[in-house]
């Protein structure tokens, strides 16, 4: 398991920055040249920027409906995205819009609490749970413009109530709901993922365990105002080490911006209560590169704070994870050699978020 129980230097929270009114961001903080974001001048109002191209929104209510033609084209419009994309939203997903709007302003209370209460869940490298300001564990690293609260909710023995916030019973029942709705999005999602691959629908979810020993996880993140929005990130480009993941955005602030084919980085405007999807390295993985998992990362803006909420769906921990059988052939051997979930993840645990350099080392020699 993890080598490091603890962070290598005192924890700052961004949110404290935020709130001291500095003028000028902390060197910490601040990116080198290339990574810096590209923003918009203000004053254009996006007017020049080129980048136009849209992640797909797709309608899952045709999944529900008698119509087989529609039933097919949105099968159909899933595994394109999945193939050109790896990111798309849905809307009519099943989640009802007041849930998602209630799971949000739980964990907005919770960011405004008096910090020496948020701080009594204090998160270490050991297993991440609580409250956090940074990925990885490299002394001096440049950090990223974000806090955040992360916790398991399955499978049932990694879940670990004295990790959750101390909200009331209500609250909880908010967040376990919530977590309860996102797992079985992720369940559909996974036997569409299968069948679109020509698969029995059941393969994806096997590959990961079982539905009993899958992981669920989530991680709440809460982007304070920055005075230098051009000179750091929210959160460094990076492809998502797990298998599926769905992000429920801030509606009022776009942050999100996902690379796309041709470089340039495209800002994720969400649709009214839709949520994101995501692919991860292990689906990609699995499926020999036929699904990608994109690069993203996340601005900040001078104005407003930004709080969004990602659900991970990740294969169980031990579970050897390689292409599947079935889809490799002599046309298309194996891309990657065999690895564990939790192998991979110590990874981003310990180097922090850093494009797609891990899924690369693990590319077969050809």
């Amino acid at each position: 398991m993890n080598m490091f129980q603890d962070w290598p230097e005192p924890i700052v929270r961004v949110q404290s920055l935020s709130q001291s009114n500095l003028k000028a961001i902390p060197n910490r903080y601040v990116k080198p040249l290339s990574q810096r974001p590209n923003l918009p001048s203000q004053n254009h109002h996006n007017k020049h920027n080129p980048v136009t191209a849209a992640i797909p929104i797709i309608d899952l209510g045709g999944l529900y409906t008698n119509d087989i033609t529609l039933h097919a084209k949105t099968l159909d419009e899933i595994s394109k995205a999945c193939k050109e994309w790896g990111f798309f939203q849905v809307v009519n997903h099943g989640m009802s819009p007041q849930l998602m709007d209630r799971a949000k302003e739980t964990w907005r209370d919770f960011f405004r609490l008096p910090m020496e209460l948020k701080n009594m869940h204090a998160n270490s490298p050991k297993t991440y749970e609580g409250y956090g300001s940074r990925l990885g564990v490299e002394k001096g690293a440049i950090l990223d413009w974000s806090d955040y609260y992360y916790l398991h909710y399955c499978p049932l023995s990694l879940k670990d109530y004295t990790k959750w916030p101390s909200l009331s019973l209500h609250r909880r029942e908010i967040l376990e709901d919530y977590c309860k709705e996102m797992v079985k999005l992720c369940e559909n999602l996974m036997s569409i993922l299968s069948r679109n691959l020509g698969l029995q629908e059941d393969i994806l979810q096997n590959a990961f365990g079982g539905k009993e020993e899958s992981g669920g996880c989530l991680r709440v993140n809460y982007y304070p105002k920055c005075p230098q929005p051009e000179l750091t990130l929210g959160l460094s480009p990076h492809s998502d080490p797990g298998g599926l993941t769905i992000l429920l955005p801030d509606e009022q602030v776009a942050g999100l911006q996902v690379r796309g084919c041709d470089d340039a980085w495209i800002t994720v405007e969400p649709a009214p209560h839709a949520l994101i999807v995501n692919i991860g390295d292990q689906i990609q993985m699995l499926t020999n590169s036929i699904y990608k998992s994109i690069e993203h990362r996340v601005i900040v803006s001078p104005a407003k704070e930004r709080l969004s909420l990602a659900f991970f769906y990740n294969p169980k921990g031990n579970i050897p994870i390689e292409p599947l059988k079935e889809l490799v052939t002599e046309d298309s051997p194996a891309l990657y050699s065999s690895t564990t979930y939790d192998q991979y993840r110590q990874f981003m645990r310990t180097q922090g978020p850093r494009s797609k350099s891990h899924i690369d080392e693990l590319r077969s020699p050809r």
